[in-house]
């Protein structure tokens, strides 16, 4: 069975300081991002390109999209295998490289810290890892490879 989705946003530059872009300086890369039904997020680009380093910024949200799309995958999996987390953290690191035809990410590695109930359990919640990552809608649209090391524990309920 295939299913199609849609998203939309809605992008608004908010850099403009009365001259546009007359120059390369001349403007911020403020921007807000709108989905309708849920809060406005205040981005910029990195600091690094001349953006405001207390906004998230694409890459950002890019590696936190590829996080949490895996974290979700995983949860489900774990809850049809009756493993339960009680806890769950991640440390994504991306790497992207500017070259001359401009930047692309080369890799992003998740480090997920996941805390379970069962210690009989830990090698089965560790392989769910692999099955999440085949799921994950993010990670699947990706061309370069996204891995993660992860780290499972126990702390009984």
């Amino acid at each position: 069975m295939n299913r199609e989705h849609t998203y939309k946003a809605l992008i608004s530059w908010t850099g403009n300081r009365g001259e546009g872009t007359t120059s390369y300086t001349s403007y911020d890369r403020n921007f807000n991002a709108h989905v309708e039904g849920k809060p406005d997020l205040s981005c910029s680009a990195d600091s690094a390109f001349r953006g405001d380093r207390s906004k998230h910024n694409p890459e950002d949200m890019f590696i936190i999209s590829l996080s949490s799309c895996h974290m979700l995958w995983y949860l489900h999996l774990c809850a049809d295998a009756g493993i339960i987390v009680s806890d769950y953290q991640d440390t994504p690191l991306g790497t992207m490289v500017e070259d001359k035809n401009g930047g692309h990410f080369v890799s992003v590695v998740l480090h997920p810290q996941v805390v379970i109930t069962d210690a009989a359990r830990i090698e089965e919640a560790n392989r769910l890892h692999h099955e999440a990552r085949k799921q994950c809608f993010i990670a699947n649209s990706c061309n370069f490879p996204v891995t993660h090391i992860a780290n499972c524990s126990v702390k009984n309920p």
